[in-house]
């Protein structure tokens, strides 16, 4: 076997005298495809930045040997040398990591100019060399879009190209792919392993994603706490793993515990012919006058029955959430949507029975609860409109309640009224959302993505609380999410759609197993369900 192209031996980080990191090792040969995974907390992000001096205001010791060099004693001048030009790395979130004030072209063009010693209109031509290898359509084009003129997926692959501007023999690719649909997922995981092949570079995946790691890795290293509990070839660790973490991870993936669908069970929610549009500008002397419509849904029927979950796929850009916020009452929309036999007046006072009968859990739940306010008031906040007549004490014993019905009370968490949002994490925050929408007793919850944001076994977790509450309640839900294996644990019935067009819908069965549309099989190839491990 060649020397190793990395070398991690007994890394140790501490952040403010806490270590977060505790004597990691490692090694990677050239050209191979190691994946780095755990969960939030594990310390595989630190670990990979510190192999490029980025974990800022870390204290770190031990070895990371890149070709012979130590990379953890390195001047600043290294740095700027090897950074880059050797490893480059692909970030989680393009849209945060790419400057919004430069072109792609520009953005790109600086690394050819200060890296390869490129000429303006060589590093221009480069460029769009660089965007055609990563799929993107006419580069010619996008080369002078800026960041926020280009899709997701078009995002994620500019900054694939500006990383392999510098020819790197490691790519650092921390999870490149989280922010994406599923079908966009498959292309870019694609994308990595086609130019891995073809640049002969090694890649470093950084992933909680046990699915893409089947897929892309010839290794995986499994971190717990900022120890590594388990390495060796995928096939091996997935397939028969030995550390209690690593089996919990592999046992994470969604189970299905729901009732089966009654056939004769009322429908609360139901639509036909529903049409959202958006009003847009219109190009020249006409926008003067008049505008223009960007229909989002078109004329979509479905029915939603008590006790049952209908869940609706599609990517970015498909009409999911117009869908949702029509079903909630929260846009303006053509066609028929009634609630329990009930339609939305658009005044406050008369909906306001629906907005009770009708709740909504968001995808991001440190977005969407105030940090201003603290448990009691977060939770308790819609009974002042619902049920404006109970006293304090009253208020707080339902706030109790619905705490407990989510997991959560004063013994687990000491003073938790009191306490605040950015004091919880993320699969504990998802709960008080959870508490928040059924302390008014609704029937129906619509779920927008309510797992995305979650750590695989935390997303089981909070997956299993749904599944209970709508046995125990009876709840009905109307569940947005691009995961299929989230539809396959909690949907009885699926609608699929495709740029505002429903182009499958019916049983869980039907829309799985014998799917009628192309778009629906790509999304299905596209979810890595059937995917083997490799070797």
């Amino acid at each position: 076997m060649s020397a190793p192209l990395l070398k991690v031996h007994n890394l140790h980080m501490s952040f403010q005298g806490r270590e977060v990191v505790h004597g990691v090792s490692f090694e990677m040969q050239p050209g191979e495809k190691l994946a780095l995974v755990g969960e939030s907390g594990s310390g595989k992000t630190v670990t990979a930045l510190s192999l490029l001096g980025l974990a800022r205001g870390a204290w770190v010791r031990g070895q990371s040997l890149f070709e012979g060099r130590d990379l953890l004693h390195m001047s600043e001048d290294q740095w700027r040398e090897i950074r880059g030009s050797d490893i480059a790395m692909v970030f989680q979130e393009p849209m945060t990591a790419l400057n919004p004030l430069f072109t792609i072209g520009d953005q790109i063009t600086e690394v050819l100019t200060l890296k390869k010693g490129l000429t303006s209109q060589a590093a221009l031509q480069k460029a769009m060399d660089l965007l055609a290898d990563t799929g993107i359509t006419e580069p010619e084009r996008r080369v002078g879009s800026y960041p926020h003129q280009l899709s997701g997926g078009q995002r994620q692959r500019a900054m694939i190209a500006m990383a392999l501007a510098g020819e790197p023999k490691l790519l650092l690719a921390d999870e490149p792919t989280t922010a994406l649909d599923v079908s966009l997922r498959g292309q870019i995981l694609d994308l990595l392993d086609s130019l891995q092949r073809k640049h002969g570079m090694a890649v470093l995946l950084i992933t909680h994603d046990l699915n893409m790691v089947r897929r892309f890795a010839d290794r995986v290293v499994v971190m717990e706490n900022g120890l590594v509990v388990e390495h060796g070839h995928v096939s091996e660790v997935l397939s028969h793993p030995q550390h209690a973490y690593t089996r919990r991870l592999v046992d994470s993936q969604p189970e299905r515990n729901v009732f089966e669908p009654v056939d004769s069970a009322p429908v609360c929610l139901q639509a036909q012919g529903l049409r959202v549009s958006y009003p847009v500008p219109m190009p020249g002397i006409r926008g003067w006058f008049q505008r223009g419509q960007f229909v989002a849904v078109q004329g979509a029927d479905f029915e939603l029955q008590t006790g049952q979950t209908l869940g609706i796929i599609g990517e970015s850009g498909s009409g999911k959430s117009s869908l949702a916020l029509a079903a909630l009452g929260l846009i303006p929309f053509q066609g028929e949507l009634r609630i329990e036999g009930q339609s939305w007046q658009g005044q406050a006072h008369a909906d306001l029975p629906l907005r009770r009968a009708l709740q909504v859990v968001f995808q991001d739940p440190f977005s969407s609860l105030s940090p201003r306010m603290n448990v009691e008031q977060l939770v308790g906040e819609g009974l002042q409109v619902h049920a404006p007549d109970l006293n304090p004490l009253a208020r707080q014993g339902k706030v109790r309640e619905a705490l407990a019905d989510v997991g959560m009370d004063e013994e687990q968490f000491p003073g938790l009224l009191a306490r605040y949002p950015h004091e919880f994490s993320g699969g504990q925050r998802q709960r008080l959302a959870i508490a928040r929408a059924l302390i008014v007793q609704p029937r129906i919850l619509v779920l927008d993505e309510p797992t995305s944001a979650l750590d695989v076994s935390i997303q089981k977790q909070v997956l299993d609380l749904l599944q209970r509450l709508q046995r125990e309640r009876g709840l009905s839900y109307l569940l947005i999410t691009h995961d299929i294996e989230v539809i396959q644990a909690m949907a009885h019935h699926v609608m699929v759609l495709k740029d505002g067009e429903v182009v499958d819908a019916g049983s869980l069965d039907d829309v799985l197993e014998r799917p009628r549309s192309e778009y629906t099989r790509s999304l299905l190839a596209a979810s890595f369900l059937r995917m083997p491990a490799p070797g």
